[in-house]
């Protein structure tokens, strides 16, 4: 089986990508997906094991991929990435800076040690990736590169300091659009709303429980799908996009505008889109807050066409 992407096989044929965080959740899916559209991709991240674990995913569906180290709050280890991208490929067409972390905690129990980790991985560690993809390639060869940040449109309670960074990293996506459109460079953001990945995992017990209780406050009474989040990543970097610099695209099923003002119907869990073929590993009281994929049978999925 393959990834069951929208697109067109060959989008990306030809192109070198770069996937931070590709070690898991929906970095890897991403990764997946763009390998599976032809595209040669470094999935970097920190944790040498799961870059390899992905890349022989890949490998097995008959993609492209290697796995490269780097711990993007350190200048030094984001330039020697690509140092190493470089003597690879000699240039870099893609960039999707998915890498991030955070914690969850009240804002008054946010050490200045836990403020700085996430605010240098997240709005930093953007930075720093997005500031060396340009200057090795993409002001000489102009290219694409996608910020994924998250839903704190309406403030992030238990997550101050992701939802500042990922705050800083909205304007950042606007400011360097503007700076660096003349050189042919386009970048956007992705926002995903409350995502069935693997990184569900990480929380604990009693913020699992209320994610539970999530798709029953969500419009689209439901969790988002990796697939869903990728395949918006991949239009930003596509051909398709090219008039689309600067913005950031809401993948959340409208949960980032409702406003309880309104009942929502209890059975209204809307279709979902899961394309992807090796889906994460859930704790098995998450499983089905996402619904059902109707296309899982019966589509000719060799092709988006």
């Amino acid at each position: 089986m393959s990834y069951r992407t929208v697109f067109r096989n060959d989008l990306f044929a030809g192109r070198t990508a770069l996937v931070t965080g590709g070690g898991s959740g929906i970095g890897r899916c991403i990764a997946h997906e763009m390998a599976a559209l032809g595209a040669e991709v470094t999935v970097a991240g920190r944790t040498r094991a799961k870059l390899e674990a992905v890349v022989d995913e890949i490998a097995s569906d008959g993609g492209q991929a290697h796995a490269a180290e780097v711990d993007i709050r350190d200048q030094a280890s984001v330039e020697a990435l690509f140092v190493g991208v470089m003597e690879r490929h000699e240039r870099l067409d893609l960039l999707v800076n998915n890498g991030g972390g955070q914690f969850a905690a009240p804002a008054v129990a946010i050490s200045e040690r836990g403020w700085r980790a996430v605010i240098e991985t997240n709005l930093s560690g953007t930075f720093a990736m997005c500031k060396e993809a340009f200057t090795s390639s993409m002001a000489e060869h102009g290219g694409a590169i996608v910020n994924i940040v998250a839903d704190m449109f309406r403030g992030m309670p238990m997550m101050a300091h992701s939802g500042a960074a990922r705050a800083g990293v909205v304007n950042l996506t606007q400011t360097l659009a503007l700076e660096w459109a003349q050189t042919g460079t386009r970048i956007n953001a992705v926002a995903p709303g409350v995502i069935a990945s693997s990184g569900l995992s990480n929380y604990p017990d009693g913020v699992r429980e209320a994610i539970k209780e999530l798709p029953k406050q969500l419009p689209a009474g439901r969790l988002g799908t990796e697939s869903e989040v990728a395949a918006a990543a991949v239009f930003l970097l596509s051909p398709a996009a090219r008039y689309v610099n600067g913005v950031t695209l809401r993948v959340d099923g409208a949960s980032s505008l409702y406003r309880h003002s309104f009942d929502l119907a209890p059975d209204r869990m809307t279709p979902a889109y899961d394309g992807f073929h090796r889906k994460p590993s859930l704790p098995s009281d998450l499983e089905g807050l996402t619904g059902s994929d109707p296309d899982e049978s019966g589509l000719d999925r060799e092709s988006g066409d």
